[in-house]
């Protein structure tokens, strides 16, 4: 029972929740379908969307009574709260407007009257006025003479009638002037074919009761008369936008027209006002202006800003609109979640309570729960066999006189080792007492946090005492685990100048800076992982040298072959071996000298390659086959030397520079990949320049010496001795 009320309570508050409530429904009828009614019923929906909880209903009767009537039917059987109406004719819905209002809807006519007088509120422009003003403006553009052509709306519409009448009432007393009249229905074919049809004479100016009736009498009289010596025309509406009325007239196609306003804005209004039970006005008259060619163009750019900042408030509540359907849909899936989660632990306690009330269920259940923990029990004791074997020695150690007088480092490390074993023991003896009934449930994230000791922060860089070697080995520790700085700093500084950063992007800042002689790299990092690290490392030209081992837990294929992709030249899986790490360490450094013999072989110009019997005489080793990156850096390096071997002032500084790096990346880099300075090196490359003028040609030692860029004979006979072994005239041709 508690379970069925607990569900109800639920679905009542999502019920509750539920956003867009619809509060007044609104229907709206209108009488056609053109460009006025689509921008008034713009208009209203832009308006609603000011007011919570409106919805309103379009209905087009197109020109059709009897499709009006049912239309409003329609929309009174499906429940509307106000009906908003634009009567096709005068008489012809009125019984279905009395009938409405009867039933209790409130009823706004627009636009045009109706023969009921049962409407609640009615809203229009003064079509009597309109068609006044405009008689009067036209009686002005004829000079108070001349035949007049009027194409009136649709026969039976309180416009049609209203304009009409005060047309005619303006021009009366104009006695020179002359009205023609044809029926029309409002829209721009109906005016085209009335006035072909009757094919008009001698007509000075065409007055449409609406602007496309006058636009197609001007379409009708082109193709009449042509396109000289038209009429004047005249319409109403001036509506803004493309091929409304202020274009047309700013464009010349009519010359003058009446803004009939749709104030879709102020109807909705209207009716809000109503419903909410708020004071209004029962006849609402609107304003409106005459358009000409003086005006046409200002109130043209006024409407198009107008139309622009319609659009944008458009975009806005689309934008609005959005946020809000993906709010509710946060709100409804959260409300969904803590239902599935009620339902969920309901379930659970059900099903706990049922499994102790039947007996029979206990034996399947602890079937079930054996087979989970011989998992679990299999999994813990695989890792507790190595455990235990780390745990007993340094249990024993903790206890001895040594381990008492280490010194603080030592002392560091071996703190180290007891915090993460202690930490790995807890763990499984965390697991093993699952297993084995001490407690129900798997080992939570609070259980763990109680267990795991902080890591201390690590520093940026070791400079050690004990290195006290003129240029030591240095190597550049990757790591943002603490520990593990701490411990590879310990078993490393004493062969090696250490450097540590902890993560890529400080480790690439690092490497820039002190060109070490080898990284070591973890692979899960923050900022920047490990095998983005290595890649970086290897195409730098000022880095692609050094060789990378990453460190990692994971061990499978895919893992092993995505690191070597990225450039490492070894992948050591964690945990691993000290003396493993330190092999790897000194084979790498053992095989980097990839430049060793490069300006060793020099016959009839500096770039030729080494004879094979010399490099068998004097037990050279051929370098290893460089990658891209280095091989471009020896081209570079090597053609920049012998360009410029000749020249004694030739200066690291200056080879320095045309490789773009500085000096003491030049000089980290040549002596990480040959073993020698780069002056070592330049000095080699002129004795083996030298050595090679002297098996090759006449010329004497000391021609020779200042030809390979030496400064004096003698100091080109003393390196080349110390070089080689003997004096360069043991060398000359024909000895």
């Amino acid at each position: 029972m508690k379970f069925k009320i607990i569900i109800i309570s639920f679905l009542c508050i999502l019920t509750a929740c539920t956003d867009n409530e619809v509060k007044h429904r609104i229907g709206v009828s209108q009488c056609s379908d053109d460009v006025w009614r689509s921008k008034q019923n713009a208009e209203l929906t832009m308006e609603s969307n000011f007011h919570e909880g409106v919805e309103l209903i379009f209905a087009t009767a197109y020109d059709d009574s009897r499709r009006q009537i049912q239309q409003i039917d329609s929309l009174v059987n499906i429940g509307i709260d106000l009906l908003i109406v634009a009567p096709n004719q005068v008489e012809s819905i009125s019984e279905v407007i009395d009938r409405t209002a009867e039933s209790g809807i409130p009823v706004i006519v627009f636009e045009r009257k109706t023969g009921s007088t049962k409407y609640t509120a009615f809203m229009s422009a003064d079509n009597y006025e309109l068609g006044f003003q405009m008689g009067r403006h036209i009686a002005t553009l004829l000079q108070g003479k001349g035949n007049i052509l009027e194409i009136i709306g649709l026969k039976g519409s309180s416009p049609a009638v209203e304009r009409h009448n005060g047309f005619h009432d303006a021009l009366k007393n104009n006695s020179e002037i002359t009205i023609e009249t044809l029926e029309g229905d409002w829209t721009e074919q109906t005016a085209h074919d009335a006035v072909k049809k009757h094919n008009p004479k001698d007509i000075d100016l065409v007055f449409g009761h609406n602007d496309r009736s006058a636009l197609g009498a001007r379409k009708a009289f082109e193709e009449i008369l042509g396109t000289h010596d038209l009429p004047k025309f005249c319409g109403i509406d001036g509506l803004p936008g493309e091929n409304g009325g202020i274009r047309l007239v700013r464009d010349s196609l009519l010359d003058a027209s009446y803004i009939y306003p749709t104030r879709g804005d102020l109807l909705l209004k209207l009716a809000i006002d109503i419903l909410e039970n708020r004071p209004f006005e029962k006849e609402t008259l609107l304003s409106s202006a005459i358009v000409t060619p003086e005006n046409a163009t200002v109130l043209y750019m006024e409407s198009e800003e107008l139309s622009q900042q319609f659009n944008r408030l458009e975009l806005l509540h689309d934008k609005a609109d959005s946020y809000l359907q993906q709010l509710s849909n946060q709100k409804f899936m959260t409300f969904l979640a803590a239902v599935v989660i009620l339902l969920l632990l309901t379930i659970m306690a059900v099903v706990y309570k049922y499994w102790l009330q039947k007996e029979r269920m206990k034996d399947e259940r602890d079937k079930m729960a054996r087979q989970q923990l011989d998992f679990y029990t299999e999994i813990s004791h695989q890792l507790r066999t190595p455990l235990t074997l780390i745990e007993g020695p340094l249990s024993k150690l903790a206890s001895s006189d040594e381990v008492r007088r280490l010194s603080n480092v030592n002392s560091e490390m071996f703190s180290v080792l007891c915090r993460n074993t202690a930490r790995l023991s807890e763990l499984i003896n965390k697991i093993l007492q699952v297993q084995t009934g001490k407690h129900t449930g798997m080992l939570s994230f609070t259980e763990v946090d109680e267990i795991t000791v902080k890591n201390p922060q690590p520093t940026t860089t070791e400079n050690p005492t004990e290195n006290s070697t003129e240029n030591p080995v240095s190597l550049l520790i990757v790591d943002d685990n603490a520990d593990i700085l701490t411990y590879l700093r310990t078993i490393l500084r004493g062969s090696y100048q250490v450097h540590e950063a902890s993560d890529g992007n400080e480790g690439l800042k690092v490497a820039e800076k002190e060109v070490p002689d080898l990284i070591i790299s973890d692979i899960m990092m923050p900022v920047m992982d490990g095998l983005e690290f290595c890649r970086r490392i290897k195409e730098n030209v000022i880095t692609s040298h050094i060789p990378v081992i990453l460190l990692t837990a994971r061990s499978l294929d895919e893992h092993f072959v995505e690191g070597f992709k990225s450039g490492a030249d070894a992948y050591i899986t964690k945990p691993f071996s000290t003396g493993l790490l330190l092999a790897r360490i000194e084979n790498l450094l053992a095989n980097r000298h990839l430049l060793r013999n490069i300006w060793e072989t020099h016959t009839e110009s500096p770039v030729d390659t080494m004879p094979t019997e010399l490099a068998v005489d004097d037990k050279k080793e051929l370098p290893s086959s460089p990658p891209p990156v280095e091989d471009a850096f020896i081209a570079r390096f090597k053609k920049y030397v012998d360009d410029n071997l000749q020249d004694s002032e030739l200066s690291v500084e200056t080879i320095a520079a045309d490789l773009g790096l500085s000096r003491v990346q030049l000089y980290r880099k040549i002596k990480a990949l040959t073993g020698c300075t780069p002056v070592d090196l330049l000095r080699k490359a002129r004795l083996a320049f030298g050595k090679n003028l002297l098996t090759t040609t006449t010329k004497s030692i000391s021609e020779i010496a200042y030809e390979a860029g030496f400064t004096s004979p003698a100091y080109f006979t003393k390196c080349f001795k110390d070089e080689y072994g003997v004096a360069p005239g043991s060398f000359a041709a024909g000895k």
